[in-house]
């Protein structure tokens, strides 16, 4: 099984175009049903970042707590400087790497690399010195990164209304 750690930008996305609250409730339920497979996550450092909007996001952050954003281990802290040490020798400004070091991204990285997770992301890798994008640290440090719409596909989500007559 395929087990993914999901990014801010993905909740952020999702909730303000494609699979908002109000009308398309089944990606949230789906998310749910998948983190209580093990499938689907997300980090604290994360959460700590959605919190901070104080809307329908943050509510539903706070109704997931440490099951689905999960606080960093053991592993994950060793794996942080794997992390730090890629950053700070692939070539990037020192204030690319100082701000990299400071935010989720660094902690998402770390915890997929520590244990396994495939990251999901909206970010697309790109080749610039002033700034780290979380899919470039990902091919740095062998770890698999897709977009959620890829992660969508693969584990074949399916969000249908029940019945055709209910389409307005």
């Amino acid at each position: 099984m395929t087990r993914y750690l999901l990014d801010a930008n993905v909740f952020i996305q999702a909730k303000n175009l494609h699979y908002g609250f109000d009308f398309c409730p089944a990606f949230w339920d789906w998310l749910v049903a998948r983190n209580r497979s093990g499938a689907v996550a997300s980090i604290d450092k994360v959460a700590d970042e959605l919190r901070s909007g104080k809307d329908d996001l943050a509510a539903w952050v706070e109704e997931r707590g440490d099951n689905f954003f999960l606080p960093p281990d053991a592993d994950v802290a060793g794996a942080l400087r794997s992390v730090s040490v890629w950053a700070s020798g692939a070539g990037y400004q020192p204030a690319a790497v100082a701000t990299f070091l400071q935010i989720a991204d660094y902690w998402l990285v770390a915890h997929a690399l520590a244990q396994g997770y495939t990251v999901v992301t909206h970010e697309v890798a790109a080749d610039t010195p002033r700034r780290i994008k979380i899919p470039n640290a990902c091919i740095g440090l062998d770890v698999r990164c897709v977009s959620p719409y890829q992660m969508l596909r693969r584990e074949r989500a399916r969000f249908v209304l029940e019945t055709a007559n209910e389409v307005t």
